[in-house]
């Protein structure tokens, strides 16, 4: 059987062993329901608040503003929903860009439906947000601030704590969806002046279903699951506890990890864009060069198509997208990818290969071998591209 070459970990990431050692417990003897008053119940839930301290620590929180939730999205909405409701009488105007994901733009446009008004801001043409066009936005009405801590695709790190600041001045709420962020590169809450932030386990290491929303103590956020008191009469449900010890397994492996992991990511992911630029003709990098996630690589190859990219490449035992993997499957072309100026034809050609520190530079070497045999066997059955070669001859 081939082997996998897995670089899609911006989609998913595989469950470290000691995350998966330390939720198998409370799977099968330790699986009481952590609002219980007895041993079995206080167990569950002395585990919980454990994990609750872990995952707090990676950002400079106190564990009493941390609210775990179903992933990242539930976190998202929950952030701008709460805040609209909770301020409607200051004001509707929210500020966010272009670019962020779409648990953000679908939940701004559902808010658009119920009143809101919603400010997109352009980013450059490496996706960057300027601190400037966020304070030129500002108005008495605005109530919240949404900019991304680095983004999903191009891997972009926003200027987070500029924009921070900004939102402090002007007393506007200030959220940030750091799911690919966090336990990748260094948050500070209180430092990065941040009110509101989004995190979702699976994305470092720990299971799926399981996320968190970090609320700065006096920010005030109405309930978004009605029903039993769970997570201080926020967040109806019995906790899933034994995913939120995993998940604060994976965050504290994460956090102690992060400097090591991050060096061996950066050079890989160097060695990769430097082979793919100099070695595949008609290639791009898209986002910034040097404010990038340690992770990511995004480049678009022109005359071809990202579909039949992903599928040859899944044939030669590797795994990647095309950019999100909340949007695979659909035929439009990233919005992200259009943000930052793309024409639609080279935005469809784009590759997205996310690694992990498992990932080695023989896997990478493999990995541009191979692209440079699929791309130029897609260009020779590209009319569009032929068309270009004779005019480039002529």
């Amino acid at each position: 059987m081939q082997k996998l070459i897995y670089m899609d970990n911006a989609a998913t990431t595989r469950m470290i062993p000691e995350a998966v050692d330390a939720m198998l417990p409370y799977l099968a003897q330790d699986y009481g329901n952590p609002s219980g008053i007895y041993g079995l119940a206080q167990k569950a839930k002395a585990a919980l608040e454990e994990a609750r301290e872990n995952v707090a620590r990676v950002i400079g929180a106190s564990p009493d503003e941390i609210y775990f939730t179903s992933c990242g999205s539930e976190a998202d909405n929950w952030a701008l929903k709460g805040v609209f409701e909770g301020l409607a009488a200051r004001g509707k105007h929210i500020i966010t860009t272009k670019i962020e994901h779409h648990a953000i733009l679908e939940t701004c446009a559902y808010l658009e439906k119920k009143g809101a008004e919603i400010t997109y801001l352009d980013v450059d043409e490496n996706g960057l947000v300027d601190p400037e066009d966020v304070k030129k936005e500002i108005r008495p009405d605005t109530i919240l601030i949404s900019v991304m801590s680095a983004n999903n695709e191009i891997g972009t790190i926003e200027p987070v704590r500029e924009i921070g600041k900004i939102a402090r001045g002007h007393g506007v709420l200030f959220h940030t969806d750091a799911v690919q962020a966090y336990g990748h590169i260094p948050i500070d809450v209180k430092k990065d002046n941040i009110d509101l932030l989004s995190v979702s386990a699976h994305k470092l290491g720990g299971p799926k279903g399981t996320g968190l929303l970090y609320v700065r103590r006096g920010v005030h956020l109405g309930s978004f699951i009605h029903g039993g008191a769970q997570e201080k009469n926020r967040r109806a449900g019995t906790e899933n506890v034994a995913g939120i010890v995993a998940f604060g397994t994976a965050a504290k492996v994460a956090a102690e990890k992060m400097q090591e992991r991050a060096a061996g990511e950066k050079a890989v992911r160097d060695h990769l864009i430097a082979r793919i630029l100099d070695e595949i003709p008609f290639s791009r990098l898209n986002g910034d060069r040097e404010k990038r996630l340690p992770n990511n690589v995004n480049v678009c190859f022109r005359f071809i198509e990202g579909e039949s990219l992903l599928l040859m490449l899944d044939a030669k035992g590797v795994a990647a997208s095309s950019g999100s993997a909340c949007t695979s499957g659909s035929l439009d072309p990233s919005h992200v990818l259009l943000a930052i100026g793309l024409p639609h034809e080279i935005a469809h050609g784009s590759l997205r290969l996310t690694l992990s520190e498992e990932n080695t530079m023989e896997e990478a070497d493999y990995v541009v071998d191979k692209l440079k045999e699929i791309v130029s066997r897609l260009r020779s059955m590209s009319p569009l591209y032929e068309d270009f070669v004779k005019k480039q001859q002529a």
